[in-house]
């Protein structure tokens, strides 16, 4: 389970003053859950993606995911924790000088995973997302759908319990748009939590799920028919 209490964040300013991002915030995801998490730009997806992988730290508060809590957790135990999740960025950050075989593989041999182990994981994720024939082509050969694909092959080669989704589609026509999120709500189905953050209202509302509002440092939990 992902739970945020009573968590604040806040940034400083040139002035000296801080700006609060999110203020006493609370907040529960249960394992298997789909959750998308919503609001303008600036209002604090972003951030809030961050403390889950523990890029960034509540100034107060404590963020829990699985067993792993932000008061307690070592540095050293981060990446064991980033290895149970898988993220999703926006704008691709695959290598450009590796295929997709590659890309994907190189997430995985920082594991310390054997070259079997590998080839077997990444043909399967590259598998799950419609992308085995096209292995061994470089991102500057594949459309940003495909593009994307990757990127999602590389976050659930490892097998994480949760994908963390930033603007996924934001960058993708809606017909691709579209494939990139029934791709998504795919691998929900297969039962993966997955928590995606994006201001496409149309998405949300053509894949309903819970939809968390962010706004004014709260969360509040809206009826995406009302978006």
């Amino acid at each position: 389970m992902i739970e945020l209490r009573d968590v604040t964040v806040s940034y400083p300013l040139p002035n000296g003053t801080r700006k609060t991002v999110v203020e006493n915030l609370s907040l529960e995801i249960r394992r298997s859950e789909m959750a998308y998490l919503i609001g303008p730009t600036g209002s604090g997806k972003s951030t809030l993606l961050r403390l889950l992988y523990m890029d960034r730290f509540p100034d107060k508060g404590v963020v829990r995911v699985d067993e792993y809590r932000s008061d307690r957790i070592r540095k050293k135990d981060i990446p064991y924790l980033r290895r149970s999740m898988g993220v999703v960025f926006q704008d691709f950050q695959l290598l450009p000088d590796r295929s997709a075989y590659e890309n994907v593989a190189f997430a995985l041999y920082v594991t310390g995973k054997s070259g079997a182990e590998v080839k077997h994981d990444v043909m399967r994720a590259l598998a799950r997302v419609g992308l085995s024939h096209k292995r061994n082509q470089y991102p500057h050969e594949l459309s940003g759908g495909e593009q994307q694909r990757v990127v999602i092959a590389r976050a659930i080669a490892n097998h994480p319990w949760v994908l963390l989704a930033d603007e996924p589609t934001g960058n993708l026509d809606p017909g691709v748009a579209d494939e990139i999120q029934e791709l998504l709500v795919s691998l929900h189905r297969q039962g993966m939590t997955l928590l995606m953050a994006t201001h496409d209202y149309r998405i949300v509302k053509k894949y309903p799920a819970r939809t968390l509002a962010l706004m004014n440092g709260q969360v509040v939990e809206v009826d995406p028919e009302t978006l």
